[in-house]
């Protein structure tokens, strides 16, 4: 087993707590999904949100029942003509899966973001 990094991320169509939950719920778990984990393959997220999100923190992952994995949040930089409402996720798990392999997972209008990586 090999430590990789998994990134995502997902914009938000408003600035509200329970719509946050369900898209970075919907989003950890296509990152799961899409790289052939389980919640015991995680070792430890990290959220970013751009600063126009302030309605809950975006650590989404105690919903899911994945309450053992290290999880922390952090702002985005307030960058002029950044795409707003922003969550994106770096997971830091143990897979067999080599860098090549693994899927980057980009979410409606966030996969304009990293169209180099975006699957």
């Amino acid at each position: 087993m090999a430590v990789r990094a998994v990134r995502g991320a997902v914009q938000l169509e408003r600035d509200d707590a329970e719509h946050m939950q369900e898209q970075v719920g919907e989003l950890l778990t296509a990152i799961l999904e899409r790289n052939g984990l389980l919640a015991d393959d995680l070792i430890s997220v990290w959220f970013t949100a751009t600063p126009d999100l302030h309605s809950d923190f975006p650590a989404a992952a105690r919903a899911l029942g994945i309450t053992d994995v290290p999880l922390i949040c952090a702002q985005e930089l307030a960058v002029a003509g950044a795409m707003e409402r922003v969550v994106r996720v770096l997971a830091h798990v143990e897979t067999g899966l080599s860098k090549a392999g693994i899927a980057h997972v980009y979410l409606g209008a966030a996969a304009g973001l990293r169209k180099d990586i975006a699957q």
